[in-house]
């Protein structure tokens, strides 16, 4: 039986709402989606590549056909290596479009192969990113129903250690 496997690379620090809904939209157009933590080391994320996988295993284990790992080098490579030859990226606004478009070019260029397929988050995440998550939660806004529970405990574990867990941090 042909399988069509996915690949839904990112940084991951942390999977969000919005990563998750992208996630669910394409585990139901493949038989197999595979979530790949980018290991970046000119970049220090907040959280460690191995707590990034287990928030998104824990975020994403609802979904049956999806697996998560982690990657490091050239996606190209890595899809070759994961025998896939589709590329699943999120799309916010107009702006992450171009960013995206010139990837998947630059994809293509390097592997003909290799399909970049873009999906719509919801409008509810059009501003949602990792980055804005950890600024507005570390300044003691509330990102609750932005995150997955599990990666909204995590937050609170890692920057307010102090706090209980599942506690809203005060505001200055």
């Amino acid at each position: 039986m042909y399988r069509h496997k996915a690949v839904y690379p990112g940084s991951f620090d942390p999977i969000t709402n919005g990563h998750v809904f992208i996630a669910e939209r394409a585990a139901a157009l493949f038989d197999e989606l595979e979530v790949s933590v980018l290991i970046n080391s000119d970049k220090k994320g907040a959280f460690a590549i191995d707590e990034r996988v287990d928030m998104a295993r824990e975020a994403l284990k609802h979904l049956s056909n999806v697996t998560v790992n982690s990657f490091s080098g050239l996606l190209v490579d890595f899809l070759r290596q994961r025998k896939s030859s589709i590329v699943i990226r999120g799309l916010r606004a107009l702006s992450d479009f171009e960013y995206e478009f010139q990837m998947a070019l630059m994809n293509r260029q390097l592997a003909p192969e290799i399909e970049t397929l873009f999906i719509v988050t919801d409008a509810k995440y059009s501003f949602l990113s990792s980055h804005t998550i950890k600024d507005v939660f570390q300044l003691g806004g509330e990102v609750r129903n932005l995150v997955p529970p599990y990666v909204h405990r995590r937050l609170v574990e890692r920057f307010h250690s102090g706090a209980k867990a599942g506690a809203v941090p005060a505001k200055s």
